[in-house]
């Protein structure tokens, strides 16, 4: 599992985590539900950051090859596919 997704799928228990603390200062007097939503927006402010710092860090995907087994078994070792004698215009029968 990549770092992107794991943040993204702790964004949910991260919120129900804040609404429990926002309910037990309501309860303690300390803060009221109408002035909380200062913590909401901080909360996704610093999951937005968090997802988009996994994103930058993470390698560049490989593009796909172009069909199943394209560079396996080409023997030149490059990693590329292997020429065609029987494709070459100038052969003679």
């Amino acid at each position: 599992m990549n770092a992107w997704l794991l943040i993204r799928r702790l964004r949910g228990p991260a919120f129900l985590i804040m609404v429990g603390i926002t309910a037990l200062l309501n309860q303690w007097g300390v803060l009221r539900f109408s002035r909380s939503w200062p913590l909401y927006l901080i909360l996704a402010g610093v999951l937005g950051l968090a997802e988009r710092a996994a994103i930058a860090a993470a390698p560049p995907a490989l593009p796909p090859p172009l069909y199943p087994g394209a560079y396996a078994g080409s023997g030149s070792g490059s990693g590329l596919p292997a020429a065609d004698p029987l494709a070459d215009p100038n052969r003679r029968m």
